[in-house]
Formats: C-alpha cells, sequence, structure tokens
C-alpha cells in the first residue's frame, strides 16, 4: 500500500496546488526584523577576512523571502552593491546555488530553475516536468510575468522550440497555467472521464495519449480525484498504474508527477528528495530547489509526508548525505521535527 494508493481519503484532503497560504512552511516572517542589523550582519560576514558562512546561513534561511528582499535593496543602498552579486563573489558550488537562491524572489527563482533546463545541450525535462506539474495557475502565470521581463521572450515560445511530442504537447499545456480551478465536483463527468481513459488506454491495443493529455492537463483537482477513484472502480488498477504500463519515456513521467500532484503535492516532493538523495551521490539541484521553493508553502507537510513514506525523519537523511554550510543551511530550511 503506497501513499499512491488510498483513494478514499483523496477526496476529502485539501490540494496544496490550491493552497494559498503560507501556514504549512518552516520558514515565516521572523519577528522583530530589523534590516539594518541583518545588513551589518552580512558585510561583516563577507568583507571580513575569510567569509563568515555561518551568518551567512543564520541571516538568510531564517528570513521570509519577502524580508530577504528588503535586506537586498537596503544592502545594495549601503554598499552600492548588489548582495546577489557579493555572495557568488564570495562563496562557491551547492553552497552559492542555494545562497542566491534565498534572496531571490520566488517566481524569479522558478523561472532561472526553467530557463537553466532549456539552456544548452538538452532539455532536463524532470526538472521542466516537477515544477510544472507542481505549480498552481497563480504561481505558473508568475513565471511566466517573471520570464518576459528577464528575457523579453514568451516562457511558452521557448519551451515550444525545445519539447516535443506527446511529452511537449503535455507541458505545454501545463505550462499555460489554465487548468480548471472551480471546487464543484461533477460525479457524471469523472465517471465519463474515466470511462474514455480506460477505452484511451487499458482497453485498446495502443494507447490514445491525447485522451489522457487532455484530461489530466485541463480538469480540476477536486475533479481529477473523483475520476482517480471512478477509474478504479472501472478498471481495478489505479490510473497511475495504468498510465506506467502504457506508456513511456517522459510522457510517463509528466503524466504520472500529475497524478501524483492531483493527490498529494507534498508527497510527490518528498519522494524526489528521496530519490535525489538515494543510491552513489547527491542531486544538490534538487534537494536546493524543492527546500528553497516550498519553505514557505508545504515544507512541514513534505516533512510529515517523507517520514511516512521513507520511515526516518527528512532532517536526518540530509544529516547523512549532505555535510559543511551546503548541508548546515539546507537543514536550517528543513528545520526538525517536533
Amino acid at each position: 500500500m503506497s501513499v499512491w494508493d488510498d483513494l478514499d481519503l483523496l477526496l476529502d484532503s485539501p490540494s496544496s496546488l490550491t493552497v494559498t497560504s503560507s501556514a504549512r512552511g518552516t520558514i515565516k516572517d521572523k519577528p522583530n526584523f530589523k534590516v539594518e542589523e541583518d545588513v551589518a550582519a552580512l558585510r561583516k560576514a563577507i568583507e571580513g577576512l575569510g567569509t563568515t558562512e555561518k551568518t551567512l546561513i543564520e541571516v538568510l534561511t531564517q528570513r521570509s523571502n519577502a524580508q530577504r528582499q528588503l535586506i537586498s535593496n537596503a544592502y545594495e543602498k549601503a554598499t552600492g552593491r548588489k548582495l546577489v552579486a557579493d555572495l557568488e563573489g564570495d562563496t562557491h558550488g551547492d553552497f552559492e546555488d542555494l545562497l542566491v537562491a534565498l534572496v531571490t524572489p520566488p517566481a524569479a527563482y522558478d523561472c532561472h530553475e526553467v530557463i537553466k533546463a532549456i539552456k544548452g545541450a538538452g532539455t532536463t525535462e524532470s526538472t521542466l516536468t516537477e515544477i510544472f506539474a507542481s505549480r498552481s495557475n497563480r504561481q505558473i502565470s508568475a513565471i511566466s510575468e517573471a520570464y518576459l521581463a528577464e528575457t523579453g521572450r514568451l516562457m511558452i515560445h521557448d519551451l515550444k522550440s525545445e519539447v516535443s511530442g506527446d511529452y511537449g504537447k503535455a507541458l505545454l499545456i501545463l505550462a499555460e497555467g489554465k487548468r480548471d480551478e472551480s471546487t464543484n465536483v461533477d460525479a457524471a463527468k469523472a465517471k465519463a472521464d474515466a470511462k474514455v481513459l480506460y477505452e484511451a488506454g487499458e482497453k485498446k491495443w495502443g494507447t490514445d495519449e491525447d485522451k489522457f493529455i487532455d484530461i489530466l492537463c485541463h480538469r480540476s483537482i477536486p475533479q481529477l480525484r473523483q475520476t482517480l477513484v471512478e477509474y478504479k472502480n472501472i478498471s481495478k488498477k489505479t490510473l497511475q498504474e495504468s498510465i506506467e504500463s502504457e506508456m513511456s519515456g517522459n510522457l510517463e513521467k509528466l503524466l504520472v508527477a500529475v497524478v501524483k500532484c492531483v493527490k498529494s503535492v507534498p508527497a510527490y516532493l518528498a519522494e524526489r528528495l528521496f530519490k535525489s538523495m538515494k543510491g552513489a551521490g547527491t542531486t544538490e539541484s534538487i534537494l536546493t530547489r524543492i527546500l528553497v521553493s516550498r519553505s514557505e508553502i508545504d515544507l512541514l507537510d513534505i516533512r510529515a509526508e517523507y517520514k511516512k513514506l521513507f520511515g526516518c525523519s527528512l532532517y536526518s537523511q540530509l544529516e547523512s548525505e549532505v555535510s559543511g554550510s551546503y548541508g548546515n543551511a539546507l537543514k536550517r530550511l528543513c528545520g526538525q521535527d517536533e
């Protein structure tokens, strides 16, 4: 029994794709925040002999992103230099990437991740899949705006030239950020959609990918949850199992990610974190992206799902997998389980 199979619990649980409050983040606004004190501490840490990483971690991981923006502005006023540029000049590697991520506004940070994924030789589909399957319409529209401001081009236009085939088709629908957001569930429509999916996959020789793409990328989250339940009633298999047996490659990975996010974005991201630390070597870019981008949204839920799925706390896993200033900063973002 995995988290992805218990469909009955699903219908009543809140969806993190529609959650707008930051009540489930590990990082909140620091009370009694004094921007001048933080700027002075950062200057001392950066301008002194040898950079004091401990101060950088202390200040930047324990303030909300909005507070970090105030710090960045005040820092530039006081020194005539950009905080980002000083961090880039004074730190390096994964630690530098993490600090730069922390001082970047959330939409701009997601946008940089998208740019990185499509830049250079080969596209990093796994990054695009993670971002566009797990972000709400509002977040996707903010990423698009940041992309246009940064590059002068439309994100959707650049994606179009980078992704192709059925995977490209599905990703572009998600990247438009137009998923239906109504909360009403039409049970008859869910039954009908489940039947269409069953007949487009399990039931026929060869799969009609378009039907899967259309339903999974357009319907609202509550509607899709009902459809998952109806699908299992018809097929005796879960929709995820059907996708895994009928499809392959990037399209399979994207549609499975969508189904997982329909059920639980935190569980999907917990699994991404686990896989990034499993086996030989750790994929630091995934750790950084998820811990930074979810620290004010649902990292508490991701931690809870991590423990449920993998039997140990995310914090203890980070402790054994990442070290040095980078590891310390990640652990401060994560926080220990109560």
